[in-house]
């Protein structure tokens, strides 16, 4: 089946052009933001990374080596779009417009985290594996039955694919053909389970088969492949015609979560078929005409005041209240509950 669906690029990873057919439609615009962007969330990344390492930040999911799939499917939203994101999705969302406060909170155990900006719909973080992509489903219904152009992205590791979710969410939003958009990112890993373990499948973009919707393999780490597919997948959503499943092949640098050992299962032998996806685009800026070094440096120190400030920013929050992990569950508190609640104060001297 691998032939069948060959993974698309339009650079290569020395960052010259492989798809000609692009050289017209990538300007000095989107370059640029591409790889502000993914610059951005970068620094974002590490630095929180820094902060669960000092005890100033809890368990971390970091995406360092990600970047272009999440900045490049990112950036072909529209404003009134919905984004579905996993508990790794925050380099899609920060791009999207979350606030980078907003974002340490969650990962600091706040309510507030789940916040977003009124001009954007963005959903929580779905911890549960493939819950969202139903709910992604459900609001691309909703949207094409008030009569929108406004679509869908729910994202989703490979694992998300072994779950009941993600087989209902493309069956119901392809018998309704609602304008979604099933973003992959194929990193060959759920958690400590190789993909291999996991599915018989020799690709993720061949289960679209099965719901009858186009199916996409791209160069997780070439951010115009990512960028253009994606558009494309909205394009083909918003003039009534249904879903695609993407599959961005690429590779995480870093470990699941900041709890995690990778080592222990995974070897660093098949991180040699990737580079990094910000150096192949520094190396076609520099092949092409578009590096600056003094822009370059601009946004490095840009990137790295807003990361420093956000952080101010959460650090001036108080600690989370625990009752919230109580009182915010049910309408009304089952008892099994309430005595639960009871004894956690107790034992924290506060019955």
């Amino acid at each position: 089946m691998e032939h069948n669906y060959p993974i698309k690029r339009i650079i290569d990873d020395k960052g010259f052009f492989v798809d000609a057919d692009y050289e017209e439609r990538i300007d000095e615009k989107l370059v640029k933001e591409l790889y502000y962007h993914m610059v951005r969330i970068r620094t974002f990344d590490r630095k929180a990374i820094n902060l669960q390492r000092q005890g100033r930040l809890g368990t971390y999911a970091p995406f360092e080596g990600q970047e272009a799939a999440q900045v490049g499917s990112a950036l072909a939203l529209n404003d009134n779009d919905w984004v579905f994101p996993t508990y790794r999705d925050h380099g899609a969302t920060l791009t999207f417009g979350k606030s980078m406060a907003t974002t340490f909170l969650y990962w600091n155990g706040r309510m507030e985290g789940c916040l977003t900006p009124a001009v954007r719909q963005i959903f929580p973080p779905a911890v549960p594996i493939a819950t969202q992509i139903p709910h992604a489903a459900g609001a691309a219904w909703a949207e094409k039955k008030r009569g929108t152009k406004n679509a869908a992205i729910a994202y989703f590791g490979d694992g998300a694919t072994s779950e009941g979710d993600f087989h209902e969410g493309l069956n119901f939003a392809s018998v309704f053909k609602v304008p979604v958009v099933f973003f992959n990112q194929n990193n060959g890993y759920a958690i400590s389970v190789p993909i291999e373990k996991q599915m018989n499948s020799k690709t993720i973009a061949q289960k679209s088969v099965a719901y009858g919707m186009p199916g996409i393999r791209v160069d997780g780490n070439d951010c115009f492949a990512v960028y253009f597919e994606t558009k494309k997948a909205f394009d083909h959503a918003r003039s009534g015609n249904g879903p695609t499943l993407i599959e961005a092949v690429t590779w995480r640098k870093g470990a699941h979560t900041t709890a995690d050992d990778p080592s222990k299962y995974r070897t660093e032998e098949r991180a040699k078929d990737f580079v990094d996806p910000l150096i192949r685009l520094e190396l076609f800026m520099k092949n092409y005409g578009y590096w600056d070094d003094a822009w370059n440096e601009d946004i490095k120190e840009k990137t790295s005041r807003e990361v420093e400030a956000a952080v101010e920013e959460m650090e001036k929050f108080p600690p989370p209240n625990v009752e919230d992990v109580f009182d915010h569950v049910y309408a009304e508190m089952p008892a099994q509950l309430a005595k639960q609640k009871e004894a956690y104060l107790a034992h924290l001297g506060r019955k």
